[in-house]
């Protein structure tokens, strides 16, 4: 999660990984067990071999989730929970409280205890590859939940939003909210954030957002006038708010004294309220100097509220609901003789192979349509305060 200090590598990082559409048929015949004795599911969570048996045959599923300190994940866990269980299945559901170290405890665990099906969203991608190894021995499947497993082929399903197409819409909304699209010549200035270094998404999330933002760069339209363009420069431990809010106290203060910002990338909605508040503090928010543009990601009800009242410009709606289903689908169909991986709708190579992949579409939300997650279902008016 620290920042890298390598050097300066291109603006748009060569070495990601990478996604390919179309449908991935599965190799070989999938053997089926007569009876599924367990089940774990993990972010992200695999699953055995099942016989042909009715869903819910008293198999137990492990969801290993990073923490409870966001919504969102609590949201996933209770969803999927509920899910998994209405279709017979027992659930142990467990948070790494943004530990590593606790995670692969809690993933031992569950191996030791039988589980035949693992759900992991990871809270480190690259720190998992021994343990999920065992559970490859131990013949227990393996889906990864939203974040991608790293170098390891002990993974057998990934599940998730298309990160790349979570930081173009970013990028997009920065471009359209300057009206660069529209043919202003600007030059504007943007200051970029990215997420943890040691999370595989954040690079997705940023080449994402620089196919958008990168033309205008070039053509010093856009300037970023910290200087600090590339990767490694913008990373944030642990997608942490108050380190946000550091960095972007000390952008303004040394490369703003006399200029404005006019728009700033952020990958999330937890460093966003951290770069809002900083802007607030430098004097950001009445009417001679409004916010700058500023984006985030996965619709945190904090953010949504701060987007209505004029501050965050946006964020990206990931119905974590509909992410929910998907797994239990496809972990059920694992563990009842099911070939998911043939029904692939992309992959993603993980540095060891290509992981058969489901990816969501997410879904861009500002002023204009937070509403869209009272009709969905995802928030209350009253939460909303609409």
């Amino acid at each position: 999660m620290t920042t890298q200090t390598a050097r300066r590598p291109p603006l748009l990082p060569p070495s990601r990984p990478r996604r390919r559409a179309g449908v991935l048929v599965a190799a070989g015949a999938l053997v089926l067990a007569c009876v599924v004795t367990g089940l774990v599911v993990a972010w992200p969570f695999g699953g055995s071999d099942g016989g042909e048996k009715k869903a819910g045959s008293g198999a137990t599923i492990g969801l290993a989730l990073p923490t409870r300190d966001s919504r969102r994940w609590t949201t996933d866990g209770d969803a999927m929970k509920k899910q998994f269980e209405a279709k017979g299945y027992q659930v142990d559901l467990r948070y790494a409280h943004g530990d590593a170290k606790q995670q692969a405890a809690q993933l031992e665990d569950m191996i030791a205890k039988g589980r035949k099906l693992l759900v992991v969203a990871p809270v480190d991608g690259f720190a998992l590859a021994n343990v999920l190894e065992r559970a490859k021995d131990a013949g227990i499947k393996v889906i990864a939940y939203d974040l991608p497993l790293m170098s390891t082929d002990a993974v057998d399903y990934y599940v998730s939003f298309d990160s790349r197409k979570v930081g173009r819409l970013q990028g997009d909304c920065i471009v359209r909210g300057l009206g660069l699209d529209r043919g202003r010549k600007g030059p504007f200035n943007v200051e970029l954030f990215a997420g943890a270094a040691l999370d595989p998404s954040t690079q997705d999330f940023f080449d994402g957002a620089m196919e958008a933002l990168k033309p205008y760069i070039d053509k010093h339209r856009i300037v970023v006038r910290s200087g600090e363009t590339q990767l490694n420069q913008v990373t944030t431990e642990r997608w942490d708010g108050a380190a946000a809010q550091k960095r972007m106290n000390d952008v303004l203060s040394e490369s703003y004294t006399k200029a404005r910002v006019d728009a700033v990338l952020s990958p999330y909605d937890g460093m966003s309220l951290g770069i809002v508040s900083a802007l607030k503090s430098a004097g950001y928010g009445i009417r001679s100097r409004p916010y700058p543009i500023v984006t985030g990601q996965d619709a945190e009800l904090a953010s949504v509220k701060s987007i209505n009242e004029g501050e965050q410009t946006q964020t990206v709606y990931k119905d974590s609901r509909k992410l929910a289903k998907a797994t239990v689908r496809i972990g059920d169909r694992m563990l009842t003789g099911g070939k998911p991986e043939a029904e692939a709708t992309a992959s993603y190579f993980n540095k060891e192979k290509e992981v058969p992949s489901e990816l969501l579409r997410p879904v861009s939300i500002d002023k204009s349509n937070t509403r869209l997650l009272v009709d969905e279902g995802y928030y209350t008016e009253a939460e909303l305060g609409q």
